[in-house]
């Protein structure tokens, strides 16, 4: 055989070996591709890529398990236990795993299954690899809510402040003419004090409500125990139920975990452990206990204060309104802190309860979603 003959069969050799090896390549990817699109998991990387997406999106699957979700669709609380929470996307992801693009423009949802908070979105929900479905959701209505909210807080600030304002004002000119009476100098100072104090409670806590408002869902949410929120909520009261004689006691299930912001869910509890204390007697209790209930933790506030009638009730958690008017005023209080607490509830994707009868104490309770820990590790 010649050299040339012998240089033809290499080369055929060698072309018809990477030729072998090419094919050997790609049925080995398109078995992995077939794999990917039979198989009851996600493709990998599509988990994280999700988690780092802007907005609210998720994808199920087709028994509608959530496989992997945003941040946002977790601010939105439209997920929980691993389940689509609102029924207007449960129907569009049904819909979209039988193969069908479902789009829905400017429709009206609650806040989780407990919240009385609303929100206007767009909704999208399309198949994705044949086996999942994905879920876009885009919040329509948060420029309205900040409109409203700016309408609100002009007039709470014009009615609320009125009367403080208009006191230091008179107070003011009291202690000028009283320049040559040391006491009544001291006298005058202690009450201008007292107003200023008052006037910087009700606007911190005005602008802390209209940002609530404003914001629709919190800022930082991370999975937290019960017990870190209750404790640090107890310690921010000790000092004024010790004087008072007033024992604190938290109890029941503690190591519960809720997916959460952490400071502002210690402002709730702190504010009605407040008010627990507030209207408690001297040598008294308040109680503070959690108990899992149908994927729900229940966190509860019991006092053996003076107890509210009906009416009041019914009426306490709107703005600005006070039971006992002349004694809140008196002690500073703004009307403003239980209005505060059911919108930081409620924008956790859970309510909140009262039971309460003149002379037999008020017991508070919310309620927000249990998270699901998966076995890690939860913020103490």
């Amino acid at each position: 055989m010649s050299a040339s003959l012998v240089l033809l069969a290499l080369g055929v050799g060698a072309v018809a070996g990477i030729a072998v090896v090419l094919l050997i390549i790609w049925v080995l990817r398109q078995r992995q591709v077939d794999e990917e699109r039979t198989s009851g998991d996600l493709p990998r990387g599509v988990s994280l890529l999700v988690s780092k997406l802007d907005g609210a999106v998720f994808i199920v699957d087709k028994s509608l398990n959530v496989l992997a979700s945003s941040e946002g669709a977790n601010k939105l609380s439209l997920l929980g236990q691993g389940r689509i929470l609102i029924p207007e996307l449960v129907l569009m992801a049904e819909q979209a795993a039988k193969g069908k693009d479902v789009s829905r423009e400017d429709f009206e949802i609650s806040r989780g299954p407990l919240g009385d908070a609303t929100l206007t979105i767009t909704a999208h929900a399309s198949p994705f690899r044949s086996r999942f479905v994905l879920v876009t959701v885009v919040d329509r209505g948060e420029y309205q809510r900040l409109d409203d909210v700016r309408r609100e807080f002009v007039a709470n600030v014009s009615h609320e402040l009125k009367t403080p304002i208009a006191s230091v004002g008179l107070l003011a000119e009291a202690l000028q003419e009283a320049a040559d009476d040391p006491e009544m100098v001291r006298h005058f100072a202690e009450r201008l004090t007292s107003e200023a104090e008052r006037l910087g409670s009700i606007t911190r806590e005005i602008i802390e409500l209209s940002r609530l408002q404003g914001e629709g869902a919190l800022a930082e949410f991370e999975s937290i125990t019960v017990q870190s929120i209750i404790d640090q909520a107890v310690d921010q009261n000790r000092v004024v139920a010790k004087a008072k004689k007033i024992k604190l006691v938290s109890g029941g299930e503690l190591d519960a975990v809720i997916y959460g912001d952490s400071a502002r869910l210690i402002v709730a509890l702190n504010n009605l452990i407040a008010n627990a204390v507030h209207y408690s007697p001297e040598n008294s209790q308040v109680g503070i206990g959690a108990v899992r209930r149908n994927s729900f933790i229940e966190i509860a506030v019991t006092d053996q204060g003076i107890g509210m009638t009906k009416e009041e009730v019914e009426r306490v958690f709107e703005r600005f309104y006070r039971t006992d008017q002349a004694r809140s005023r008196s002690t500073g209080g703004t009307g403003l802190g239980l209005s505060i607490v059911k919108h930081i509830v409620s924008n956790h994707g859970g309510d909140i309860r009262v039971w309460s009868a003149p002379g037999k104490g008020s017991t508070f309770t919310i309620r927000i979603p249990e998270a699901e820990t998966n076995g890690k590790d939860t913020s103490a």
